[in-house]
């Protein structure tokens, strides 16, 4: 993944964090009221967010370091991203409940990211 890939996917999941967040707050806020997801919504957009900050980190460091760990990281904080927030967003929406048991193959992958960013800072500068 290139640098400008890494910048522009984390633009783009930070705009996406606000309009989603934007749309389960007002468009969706009684259905999530009613089936009792407003929580796990929430859930969704503050780690799309924070990972999304996660990955704008790495595409900025991409500038000072070159480091094959980076490149781990970011893959591993945009795929986290689609799979944990993902799976989530989709259970509120559909209620389809299994989706459930693939958050945490997602938040495996976003651990895996923090794992990589810290060995490449360590190896790195």
């Amino acid at each position: 993944m290139t640098q400008k890939t890494i910048l522009l996917l984390a633009s783009a999941f930070g705009a996406l964090s606000v309009m989603i967040g934007a749309f389960g707050a007002h468009a969706l806020g009684p259905m999530l009221q009613a089936t009792n997801r407003t929580d796990t919504f929430e859930t969704a957009v503050k780690y799309q967010m924070y990972h999304t900050l996660a990955l704008l980190a790495v595409g900025l460091l991409l500038f000072k370091v070159e480091s094959p760990a980076l490149q781990v990281a970011a893959w591993c904080f945009f795929i986290g991203i689609l799979i944990f927030s993902g799976s989530l967003y989709t259970l509120c929406l559909t209620g389809i409940t299994w989706l459930g048991a693939i958050t945490p193959i997602g938040g495996t992958a976003l651990i895996v990211g923090w794992g990589a960013l810290f060995y490449a800072i360590l190896k790195s500068l």
